[in-house]
């Protein structure tokens, strides 16, 4: 069985000569929080599949039931437009996978994720990607990135906060502030947009995590690392999707700034 995920060549690769020094027993703890063996296993026996018939296997394997409301309000597949998607992302991965196992069904594989490139690392996942990398080098190609994207004759499927929620002070698990990239660019290229809420939390452990690392870290998401283990947490579950109507590109007038109409848009996302 070949490893497509390798947190010893992982680490090599990011620290160089310095990987040695990492100690044996941080590496072991690394590789069972990521579930590297898990993870390697279903890669491997779904390496045949790849794109929405990927997402739709990874869905069965995580045993997720969807309950889907308002899909009648999905656009018609043969209207001749192009969409844009776009969603809370209160679990980080699992969501991911199956929304777009929906909108890929729905749509016959014509869309595309705007996502964090270190899940290019994912044979059946990296033909539906435009991957951003947020830190690196390709942080300059942002821009060109996204340009691509709108430009090409896909739909686009967008988690605006860019990182999965968070719980807030009142208790509530909800999205940081969603950038206006996702707006400005629809408008652009008179996409209209499709609201959609995913219902579903991750563990308490993983949401006090998080908000630590974002106080005290910053520099690193510390919590990205559990996600893996946070979504083998939620195998066997149901979870509810609520698709809202499509809002028309022209809403979005001088009336308010892009950020006040990407904020529109996220009350628009809790309200379903």
């Amino acid at each position: 069985m070949e490893k497509t995920i390798d947190i010893d060549k992982i680490l090599k690769s990011k620290l160089g000569t310095k990987a040695k020094f990492v100690p044996g027993f941080l590496v072991s703890w690394l590789k069972k929080t990521i579930h590297e063996d898990e993870v390697n296993r279903y890669l491997w026996e779904s390496r045949h599949e790849t794109g929405t018939e990927w997402l739709e296997e990874c869905v069965r394997y995580l045993d997720m039931t969807l309950k889907i409301v308002g899909k009648e309000n999905l656009p018609d597949k043969d209207d001749g437009k192009l969409y844009t998607f776009v969603s809370n992302h209160p679990l980080g991965g699992a969501d991911g996978v199956a929304l777009g196992s929906i909108i890929g069904r729905h749509y016959d594989g014509k869309f595309k994720y705007l996502v964090n490139d270190l899940l290019m690392n994912l044979p059946g996942l990296a033909p539906l990607c435009i991957p951003i990398n947020k830190t690196g080098k390709q942080s300059r190609n942002f821009p060109a990135m996204v340009e691509a994207g709108f430009q090409s004759d896909n739909h686009i499927l967008m988690y605006p906060a860019g990182i999965c929620s968070r719980r807030q002070p009142d208790g509530q698990i909800r999205d940081v502030k969603w950038t206006k990239t996702f707006l400005a660019k629809s408008v652009e290229y008179q996409r209209d947009i499709v609201p959609i809420h995913f219902g579903g939390q991750n563990s308490d452990f993983f949401y006090k995590l998080a908000n630590f690392s974002d106080k005290h870290i910053k520099k690193v998401n510390i919590a990205m690392l559990f996600l893996v283990d946070e979504m083998y947490k939620n195998v066997h579950k149901t979870f509810e999707v609520k698709i809202g109507k499509p809002i028309p590109w022209q809403t979005f007038d001088k009336s308010k700034s892009a950020t006040e109409w990407a904020q529109y848009v996220k009350d628009i996302v809790y309200k379903l």
